[in-house]
C-alpha cells in the first residue's frame, strides 16, 4: 500500500529536529507551565472528580506504551484488553467492551471499525499520543450510551488550546526512536510545534514496522500449502505510519483551530495465516472556544470532525472484503454563569456515519446511523464537598440499505429514544480523605450490526445473525469509592455494580451451523444477538507506599481488580471476562536515573460459559524498566530500556476471543527488550 509519510521523511524530520536545538533555544522564550487536568470526566475543568478517572502522560505513558491502544492500557485497575494478537486490540473497562466503551480523540468523536470486529485495529497509534485519560464507569451522561462502560480520551495536541509562548515566539519539539527484540520493532516519530502568543502550529509524523512476535512455544503456520513450526505468532507483522498538521489562532478570550491527520496500517490477522488488512483513515477536525462572556453564558466551545475510514482484507495477494465507514461528529458545549452555588454546562451533539462491507465476509449490510442529543451537567458546591447531577436525551435512527451483492440483506429502519441520568457526590471526609458515589441509569440504542447482521464473521468464528426486534439496552449503575493521600503515600478503591435489564449478547444457537462462505462446506456455529438480564460487579484498587524519601526515593506501587459478569437468565458467566489480578512494582528515582521492577499475577479463569473452551491457567508476568535523563545543549535526552515478560512465561488472555476460537495460535508475547531514545526541546 502507498504510504503518506515515507520512512525516509520521518528519519529526516527526526534529524532536523535535533539539529534545530541550538538555534531554536535562542529564540525560544520560557514555556509557561500549563496545568494538566483530567477533562474527560468533568467539562467544568475542576481537579476533584467524582467519577473514577486515571491519566497517563510523560514518562509513565512512554514506559507502558505498546503497539496498540488496548495493550497500552491493559493492566490498569479495571482495564483489560480484547487482544486480537499484537496488532488489534481495544480497551475493556470493567468487563465491558465494543460499543459500550467510547474512544475519543481530543474529546471529540473517533470513527473506525474497531468496535465492529476484534480483528479491526483502532486508528490511533501510541507513538503519536501525548496523553490518555480513562474514565471508568458510566460516562453516558456526556458521551452517550456507547460510553456506559467508560471513556478513553486520546489527546495529541494537534489543535493547541492555549498559547505556549510569549510575544517573541518560540519552537519546541520531540523525537522518538525505539527498537524492540520480541517483534523486531523499529519505531520513530517526530513532533514540532512553533508560534507565539497569537498562533501555534503543529506537525507530527510517525512510522513503525514490526515482524512476527516471538512467543515461548512453537506454533504452526501454514502458507502456500506448507506448514512450518516456529516460536512466533504466525502472520503478526505490521507496518504503520501516519501524521498530522494542525494549528490554532488565539484571541484575548478564546481560540480557533483546525487539524488534518492520516493513519495507514498494514497488518496480519493472526487467526488466519494468509489474511492481511490494509487500512487507511483520514480525519479533519475544527475546534474553537469563546471565553469570558458576559450574560447568562460564560463560554461556548464547539468541535467538528469528519472521518473517512476504509480497509481491505487481503487473502494472500487477492483483495477480499472491503469495509468503509465515513462519518462526522459535531459537539457544542456552553458553560452558564453560576446560579447561586450551581455551576454547569449545557450541550448538543450530532453524529452521523455510513457503513458498508462488500465481499465474501460482508456479515452486515450497508447502513447509516444518525444520532442527535442534548445533555446537561451541573455541580453544586457545598461546605463538605459537591454534588453532581445531569441527564442526556438522544434520538437515534439506524437504517439498513441492504446490499446489492447480497440478497439476504433487506432494507429496514429502526428508531430509538435513549435517555440517561446520573447523580454523584464527593465528600471531603477528613484531611487527605475523599469519598465518592455515583448512581446512573443508562440507555443504549442497538448498533447496526446487532440489528441487521446476517453472515460469516471469521474473526469470531461464528455465523452472526442480528435481531431487528432488539429494544434499547437499559442498565442501572452504582459506584462507591474512597481515596486517601498523605505526602508520597496514596490509596484508591472503587467498588461497583451494573445491572442490565436487557443486555445485548451474542449467543450460540445450539445445534445450528451455517456455511462459512457460499459454496464452501466449512461450517460455522450460528450465533444470534439476543437480550437477557445481566449483572457486572467488581472492585478495583491502587496505592503507593513511599518507602524512602530524600535525594533518592523508593516507592511500592500496588494494584488489583476483580470483575464478575453473569447472564442472570441462564445463570452462566458472560464470556471474555478477565480473572482477578494483583500486581506490585518497586520504583526508584535518584537525580537523572529511574528504575522499576514489578509483576502482575492473573488468576486462572474457570468462569466461562462453554467450559473448558475459553478457560485459562494462572500466570505471573514480570517486567522491568530503567531511564536516564540528560541535557545535551538545548535538548533533553531521555534514554530508556524496558524488559517485558522477563521469565518468558507462556500465557493466554481470558478476555481475547482468540483463546476460544483460535487456541493456541495467539498467546501473549514472550520475553522482549525495548530500547529507546526520546529527545525534546
Amino acid at each position: 500500500m502507498k504510504k503518506s509519510f515515507p520512512r525516509g521523511a520521518v528519519s529526516t524530520a527526526t534529524l532536523t529536529l535535533l539539529a534545530l536545538g541550538c538555534t531554536a533555544a535562542q529564540a525560544q522564550t520560557a514555556t509557561p507551565s500549563l496545568k494538566e487536568i483530567t477533562v474527560t470526566g468533568n467539562p467544568l475543568g475542576t481537579a476533584d472528580l467524582i467519577a473514577p478517572a486515571t491519566r497517563y502522560s510523560g514518562t509513565g505513558l512512554l514506559l507502558r506504551s505498546k503497539t496498540t491502544l488496548g495493550e497500552t492500557l491493559d493492566g490498569a485497575p479495571g482495564v483489560s484488553s480484547t487482544y486480537y494478537g499484537p496488532n488489534a486490540s481495544r480497551p475493556i473497562i470493567r468487563g465491558l467492551d465494543g460499543d459500550r466503551i467510547r474512544i475519543l480523540a481530543n474529546g471529540g468523536g473517533s470513527l473506525d471499525a474497531s468496535s465492529l470486529s476484534y480483528d479491526h485495529s483502532v486508528t490511533s497509534d501510541p507513538i503519536s499520543i501525548e496523553r490518555i485519560e480513562v474514565l471508568r464507569g458510566p460516562g453516558a451522561l456526556l458521551y452517550g450510551g456507547s460510553a456506559v462502560g467508560g471513556v478513553v480520551n486520546v489527546i495529541d495536541n494537534r489543535i493547541p488550546r492555549e498559547p505556549q509562548w510569549g510575544e517573541k515566539g518560540g519552537i519546541s519539539g520531540k523525537a522518538d526512536l525505539s527498537l524492540a527484540s520480541g517483534n523486531s520493532e523499529r519505531g520513530k516519530g517526530v513532533l514540532i510545534e512553533g508560534g507565539n502568543h497569537r498562533y501555534s502550529l503543529h506537525v507530527d509524523a510517525f512510522d513503525r514496522q514490526t515482524r512476527a512476535v516471538r512467543v515461548p512455544v512453537g506454533l504452526a503456520c501454514t502458507r502456500d500449502g506448507a506448514t512450518t513450526i516456529a516460536r512466533r505468532i504466525c502472520n503478526s507483522a505490521s507496518d504503520v505510519s501516519g501524521g498530522a498538521v494542525g494549528g490554532a489562532v488565539f484571541f484575548d478570550s478564546g481560540y480557533l483551530g483546525a487539524s488534518a491527520s492520516t493513519y495507514r496500517s498494514t497488518y496480519g490477522t493472526v487467526a488466519e495465516d494468509e489474511v492481511t488488512i490494509g487500512m487507511k483513515s483520514d480525519r479533519y477536525a475544527l475546534e474553537g472556544e469563546i471565553r469570558n462572556l458576559s450574560g447568562p453564558l460564560e463560554s461556548i466551545k464547539g468541535q467538528y470532525s469528519q472521518t473517512d475510514y476504509g480497509h481491505t482484507e487481503f487473502e494472500g495477494a487477492t483483495a477480499g472484503t472491503v469495509f468503509k465507514n465515513k462519518g462526522s461528529d459535531f459537539r457544542l458545549e456552553a458553560r452558564h454563569a453560576k446560579l447561586g452555588d450551581f455551576d454547569g454546562v449545557l450541550g448538543f451533539q450530532a453524529e452521523s456515519n455510513r457503513f458498508s462491507a462488500d465481499g465474501a465476509e460482508a456479515f452486515a449490510p450497508h447502513s447509516k446511523t444518525s444520532q442527535s442529543a442534548v445533555f446537561a451537567y451541573e455541580e453544586l458546591g457545598t461546605g463538605w464537598g459537591k454534588l453532581s447531577l445531569g441527564g442526556r436525551l438522544e434520538s437515534v435512527k439506524v437504517e439498513s440499505f441492504g446490499n446489492p451483492q447480497v440478497a439476504r440483506f433487506t432494507p429496514a429502519t429502526k428508531d430509538f429514544k435513549p435517555g440517561s441520568y446520573a447523580l454523584g457526590a464527593l465528600w471531603n471526609a477528613a484531611p487527605g480523605w475523599q469519598l465518592t458515589s455515583n448512581l446512573a441509569y443508562t440507555e443504549r440504542a442497538p448498533k447496526d450490526y446487532e440489528l441487521f447482521a446476517d453472515g460469516p464473521h471469521i474473526a469470531t468464528a461464528a455465523y452472526e445473525v442480528g435481531n431487528a426486534n432488539l429494544s434499547k439496552e437499559q442498565s442501572g449503575n452504582l459506584d462507591v469509592g474512597a481515596a486517601w493521600k498523605s505526602g508520597g503515600h496514596s490509596f484508591k478503591v472503587n467498588s461497583y455494580v451494573s445491572r442490565f435489564k436487557n443486555y445485548i449478547a451474542l449467543n450460540q444457537t445450539p445445534g445450528v451451523t451455517r456455511n462459512a462462505k457460499d459454496g464452501e462446506v466449512n461450517p460455522l456455529a450460528e450465533f444470534r444477538y439476543e437480550q437477557a438480564r445481566a449483572r457486572f460487579t467488581g472492585i478495583e484498587a491502587s496505592g503507593n507506599i513511599r518507602l524512602r524519601e530524600g535525594a533518592s526515593t523508593l516507592d511500592l506501587a500496588l494494584r488489583g481488580d476483580v470483575v464478575r459478569a453473569t447472564n442472570l437468565d441462564s445463570g452462566q458467566p458472560l464470556p471474555r471476562i478477565a480473572p482477578w489480578r494483583v500486581g506490585a512494582s518497586l520504583l526508584w528515582a535518584s537525580g537523572p536515573w529511574g528504575a522499576n521492577i514489578g509483576f502482575d499475577h492473573l488468576a486462572a479463569q474457570k468462569r466461562v460459559s462453554a467450559s473448558p473452551v475459553g478457560a485459562t491457567a494462572a500466570y505471573t508476568l514480570w517486567n522491568a524498566a530503567a531511564t536516564y535523563r540528560v541535557k545535551a545543549g538545548a535538548a533533553t535526552l531521555l534514554w530508556y530500556a524496558r524488559l517485558d515478560n522477563l521469565t518468558d512465561k507462556l500465557a493466554y488472555s481470558a478476555s481475547s476471543v482468540l483463546t476460544s476460537t483460535a487456541f493456541p495460535k495467539a498467546p501473549l508475547p514472550g520475553r522482549s527488550l525495548k530500547l529507546g531514545l526520546q529527545a525534546s526541546l
